[in-house]
């Protein structure tokens, strides 16, 4: 019978900073390989993190800790956090923004996007804070704000905010287990429908990061190394880390996700309640339970399971407590003996605090994705008090495939310390499509890439073009993923290519990329549409605007439609065509209409890709189309005109075209001395002008200036803005008493003045009529632009790049949409594209990468400054040692408190009354008798710990833990003490 699965959560993202390793896919390398990932550090990295001499003195302080590199690293300007905001917070709270972020660009969603997402945050007590605090330097102001930057109440929130999530924003704490409880809090939001998507986060980020007091029968290794399960284990040690998971319903994942990385199949939660030991103690009753009501949850029974991540802290009263709880839970529910293998985190990266649960979590997901199960680092041979017969568990001492049942299933245990209990089952994701790899797209794809500095920028890149070459993934879904699943940033790259590794290459080589930076906070800059004329036509022009331009297709048919169907039929011929005759093309009745179609139909393209002009401008026939474009003529008025216009210009006589590099005045004063039979056809440019006459009258001009001019030739076969074109006229004025004009909803310049026509003028027929005669001013147009538009972006739309240097000329900036005739003319057409969305336009990005699907992709690439408040710097005066106070003992992940202020004992001092004023420090009472009971009195573990502590300090003897435990009374204890001292006993 197989399980309802309307009630399965997929896991779509993971991101994680853990020590030793620089990214997830090296971590688990390094598990596979049974590496120990804590480091021991050196006297000198220790005085440098703040710590106090008199503490790494002691004998009894071990240096070793699962360091996270760059803790203090934050890209404060991607969250728009202030520096002084960004010293203010803490280092936990700044590294769950980067991994969240990170998260949700791993699950395929942008942050901030619509998606109705939960936030369920937790984070180590702040070291951070007692650090500023002890400092001394916090006016009252300043520590409010502090607060705000370092307290877990305001974390998930600040999360929500910052990346504009609008689910449940809740913190979790829980001491240990609080990042596994998160998960299934958000779980049950989810599947009660409070939001659509969840991010869980935790941290546990030690500061300073550097070691730890064993106390003998404490929970912290004398050696120094996490052993969990382990004959030779003698402790759990501290890491830091911060990881961050999402979540999503399996059946909204599998629809527009990429691959899960597994799935949920049953949470629960619990608390020993008062059945066990003490307050800190663990209790094998809660730890079964709340197995089992995982397992219920998921409706699955432990004889389904292969692998169980355990919460495993070393410690030789937890283990086998862990083990005996999770081996009538699993054998209960019809576990085989040594079916199931062990697996436990903290003997990699020591015990990650409020990130353990969820680190956890996503190293058993890496178990069900990759089916290998890493061994527990550094086992030696299994834990005698460990209940091992009939036992479903074993330790494996090395990495091995999978063997364990189908499909893949594991189950993840995480405890808090007070006995909020929780566990995960997971199984393996359920088959997707097969994933495509990846091969050539014959037109290509365009990639895009934003961050918020050039730096950032650049490491993205490289991550990007390392992960194309090893993963290979599908190139549209890449180029998909980029565009729909990360934010647009200010600095921007874009690229095309056919294949993944010419990407990698690209991004290598920056061949083909071309890079900007948007203003922040600002409007985009004003687009200008500019529309050639005559002159840069060619067999198939409109070939690469259909390979590469979204919806250009569909706008070119509806154009089409509305020539005439023998116009329309050759035209498009023409446009799409390569091997379409050249000859026929350049004649004039087909010139005019194909330029027309090819401009108008780019243009509605370009707008619907989001490109609103601010104003347009056209070339000769070009002004025929920023009219219709601007509102001025519609489109059958259009079509009609241009076909008329060109059938009338190819009944004038022939004639020629020549480019003259120079200024109007000089070429005037030119062509005054060559007669009457030459005009000044087009001013395009301050040095930049063109002549029009006939055949032999343009050659002999040619031949005067000689290399004294620049000059050439234009692919024209008639005289055009000259004279020679007078007979067209009339057949013009006819046609345009048969058309409507309207009043422009786009400022469009005219040809004949260069002046800017304002959006809402009266527009009159005889406007077209001359400026198909006069002069066309076209450097005056662009001068009138830039003036008007300042720092536009002006996009010629059309084959060719000729207006593009125009615009160069006016102080524009100039992106031509089909520059070039190439091989590969689609890539022209997407790079184009990618320029304008480089310098901030606003096109879609998905519109323009294709459809495709999400796929895990490297995200941001985080590496931002360091920051330290000045009030959490180490400072001398205010270190234990100078202020003589002794360190005592810590939680596993917090701080290092100090003793109250107290001399040594003499010699003299009585060993009974000094323990009886340690007792009266720790529980507050006074006036004790020698019976009185320590657990009676309130005490429990922890406060036996710091007991065994502070007699070590005060008398120099060291009690073990099991002696203090069993010696309840204040008169056994101090028979204890006496005894080590050698001291008699005496007794009333």
């Amino acid at each position: 019978m197989s399980r309802d699965r309307s009630l399965d959560i997929a896991v779509t993202g993971l991101a994680a900073r853990f020590p030793g390793a620089t990214d997830l896919a090296e971590w688990w390398s390094a598990l596979v390989a049974g590496r120990v990932l804590t480091r021991r550090h050196t006297r000198g990295e220790l005085l440098d993190a703040g710590m106090p001499r008199s503490l790494l003195d002691d004998p009894d302080f071990v240096p070793v800790h699962g360091h996270l590199d760059d803790a203090d690293r934050f890209e404060n300007t991607l969250f728009r956090v202030s520096p002084r905001e960004a010293e203010m917070m803490d280092p936990q709270h700044r590294l769950m923004l980067e991994v969240a972020w990170g998260a949700l660009e791993d699950a395929g969603c942008r942050p901030g996007d619509t998606s109705v997402t939960g936030v369920f945050a937790s984070a180590s007590s702040s070291g951070y804070l007692r650090a500023m605090v002890a400092g001394g330097g916090l006016d009252p102001l300043t520590l409010e704000d502090a607060l705000h930057g370092t307290e877990p109440d305001f974390m998930a929130s600040l999360l929500s905010y910052k990346l504009g999530l609008t689910g449940p924003a809740v913190a979790v704490q829980t001491a240990c287990s609080s990042s596994l409880v998160a998960v299934h809090l958000a779980v049950q939001a989810l599947l009660n429908g409070d939001c659509d998507q969840a991010l869980v986060v935790g941290a546990g980020i030690a500061h300073p990061q550097g070691g730890h007091l064993h106390v003998p029968g404490g929970i912290h290794s004398a050696a120094g190394a996490c052993r969990p399960f382990d004959e030779s284990a003698d402790g759990v040690v501290a890491g830091s880390g911060v990881a961050c998971v999402v979540l999503r319903r399996l059946d909204d994942a599998l629809a527009d996700g990429p691959e899960p990385y597994g799935v949920v199949l049953g949470t629960a939660i619990n608390n020993d309640g008062a059945s066990k030991a003490g307050y800190y103690a663990p209790s094998v009753d809660g730890q079964e339970a709340v197995i089992r009501a995982a397992l219920a949850a998921a409706d699955v029974d432990g004889g389904s399971l292969g692998y169980l991540e355990a919460h495993a802290t070393g410690t030789r009263v937890g283990d086998p407590i862990e083990w005996t709880a999770a081996s009538a839970a699993l054998g209960g529910t019809g576990a085989g003996p040594g079916t199931i293998a062990v697996g436990a985190l903290k003997a990699n990266t020591g015990h990650l605090d409020n990130a353990a649960g969820v680190a956890s979590l996503i190293k058993a997901l890496l178990v069900v994705k990759e089916g290998v199960v890493p061994p527990v680092a550094g086992f030696t041979r299994l834990n005698p008090l460990l209940e091992t017969e009939d036992s479903p568990l074993y330790v494996p001492a090395e990495a091995r495939e999978w063997r364990g049942p189908l499909p893949r299933r594991a189950g993840i245990s995480s405890f808090g310390v007070g006995g909020t209990n929780a566990h995960v089952v997971i199984e393996q994701a359920p088959p997707v499509r097969a994933a495509e790899t990846g091969g050539e797209e014959e037109s290509g794809r365009l990639f895009l890439l934003s961050a918020a500095d050039p730096e950032a920028l650049a490491r993205s890149a490289r991550r990007l073009g390392t992960h194309l070459r090893r993963e290979e993934p599908a190139l549209a879904d890449a180029a998909f993923t980029l565009a729909a699943a990360r934010a647009e940033l200010p600095v921007r790259l874009a690229v095309a290519g056919r294949t993944g590794a010419e990407i990698a290459e690209r991004l290598a080589s920056g061949e083909g990329v071309v890079r900007d930076e948007v203003t922040t906070g600002g409007l985009p800059a004003p687009a200008l549409f500019l529309f050639p004329g005559q002159g840069s036509q060619y067999p198939g022009m409109a070939r690469p605007f259909a390979e590469a331009l979204p919806g250009f297709e569909d706008a070119l048919r509806d154009c089409l439609a509305a020539f005439d169907p023998a116009t329309a039929g050759v035209v498009r011929r023409a446009l799409l065509d390569e091997t379409f005759p050249a000859t026929e093309l350049e004649a004039t009745e087909l010139a005019q209409p194909a330029l027309f179609a090819v401009e108008y139909a780019a243009s509605v393209a370009l707008r619907a890709l989001g490109v609103t002009p601010a104003a347009v401008a056209g070339h000769s026939l070009g002004e025929i189309t920023a009219a219709c474009v601007s509102g001025a003529l519609d489109l059958a008025d259009a079509a009609r005109l241009v076909t008329v216009r060109g059938r009338a210009m190819a009944d004038c006589p022939p004639g020629a075209m020549l480019a003259v590099g120079c200024d109007e005045a000089s070429l005037r004063t030119l062509l005054a001395e060559s007669g009457p039979e030459l005009e000044l056809a087009a001013h395009n440019a301050p040095e930049s002008c063109v002549v029009a006459g006939t055949e032999d009258a343009v050659e002999a001009f040619r031949t005067r200036l000689g290399d004294g001019v620049p000059t050439k030739r234009l692919r024209t076969s008639h005289a055009f803005h000259s004279a020679l074109v007078e007979p067209a006229l009339a057949p013009l004025s006819a046609a345009l008493a048969g058309i409507t004009l309207r009043r422009p909803v786009l400022p469009f310049t005219a040809n004949t003045t260069g002046e800017l026509v304002p959006a809402g003028a009266r527009i009159t027929a005889d406007r077209f009529v001359a400026q198909a005669r006069g002069t066309v001013r076209f450097a005056e147009a662009m001068e009138a632009l830039a003036r008007r538009f300042p720092g536009a972006v002006a996009v010629e739309i059309g084959p060719g790049r000729v207006l593009s240097a125009l615009a160069v000329a006016a102080g524009l900036t100039p992106v031509a949409l089909s520059p070039a005739r190439t091989a590969r003319p689609g890539e022209e057409v997407l790079t184009a594209l990618g320029t304008l969305w480089a310098k901030g336009l606003p096109l879609a990005p998905t519109a323009l990468s294709g459809p495709g699907r999400r796929v895990h992709l490297p995200g941001y690439a985080f590496a931002g400054p360091r920051w330290t408040a000045p009030e959490a710097r180490p400072r001398e005066a205010a270190l234990p040692e100078a202020a003589g106070r002794t360190p005592d003992t810590a939680s596993v992940n917090g701080p290092l408190p100090d003793v109250p202020p107290a001399e040594e004992a003499t010699a003299a001092e009585d060993p009974a009354t000094v323990l009886a004023g340690l007792w009266a420090d720790l529980l507050g009472h006074t006036g004790l008798s020698a019976d009185a009971d320590f657990f009676d009195l309130g005490g429990d573990s922890l406060a036996t710990t710091h007991l065994a502590r502070r007699i070590k300090v005060r008398l120099g003897v060291s009690v073990s833990l099991r002696d203090l435990l069993i010696g309840r009374t204040l008169g056994r204890q101090t028979e204890i003490v006496l005894g080590l001292l050698d001291r008699p006993v005496v007794r009333s």
